[in-house]
């Protein structure tokens, strides 16, 4: 099967990008109040409930896998970006990390006790949203927790040609307003227990949204 043009932008660019993507991303603990809490939030339902382990779909470098783990989290990551997947494995040697795609994820219906999807839905195109969530759905254990966290916008569609460093990328993102991504949750059959939206500010350039959502028992 023919792998769809943007996931190999995607995986093209990250590689390309990882090592500035690594030192220019701060660290979970240097984020914001309301970023930090929303996490947090995730990490004790995640913890208390006990479904299973936890997978960073997105994962990048491993640095949000890591801070789920320092708080009791059986978190680990998956990323397109072989590069990425390396860097993380070196930074965290006692974690696990694998190469993988959310759109056909290698792991077992009802087997995970969350997912954190963290800045990495965007460059998905709007109409294969309902694939990616149906992955997060699939996967996920009965009573699971979701946290959905990345930009929000009215529909807009980013097409960058340098980032991080003024490295060339050619990937795409998507912003899409935050009812859009909420309804796309409870179709694929979450129910949403929270939602927190930041207007750029604390350096953030652009509108951000946080969702989390649990899968019913």
């Amino acid at each position: 099967m023919t792998e769809p043009s943007y996931l190999t932008a995607v995986r093209e660019s990250y590689n390309t990008v990882a090592t500035a993507y690594t030192e220019r991303v701060p660290p979970p603990a240097e984020l914001d109040p309301l970023s930090r809490a929303m996490l947090a939030a995730f990490a004790e339902l995640v913890r208390t409930a006990d479904r299973g382990p936890v997978a960073d779909l997105g994962c990048g470098p491993g640095k949000v896998t890591a801070h789920l783990a320092q708080r009791g989290v059986r978190a680990f990551g998956i990323d397109l970006s072989p590069k990425m997947v390396e860097l993380a494995r070196e930074a965290y040697p006692g974690l696990r990390f694998a190469v993988g795609s959310m759109t056909a994820l290698d792991i077992e219906n009802d087997h995970l006790g969350g997912i954190l999807a963290y800045y990495s839905t965007h460059h998905t195109p709007p109409e294969l949203l309902p694939v990616v969530f149906g992955e997060f759905h699939r996967t996920l254990a009965p009573g699971g927790h979701l946290m959905l966290c990345g930009y929000v916008g009215d529909n807009e569609r980013l097409r960058p040609t340098r980032a991080y460093g003024d490295h060339p990328v050619s990937f795409e993102s998507h912003l899409l307003p935050p009812h859009h991504l909420a309804g796309l949750l409870t179709q694929t059959g979450f129910a949403l227990t929270a939602q927190l939206t930041q207007s750029p500010a604390e350096g953030r350039k652009r509108t951000v949204a946080c969702f989390l959502a649990r899968k019913p028992a």
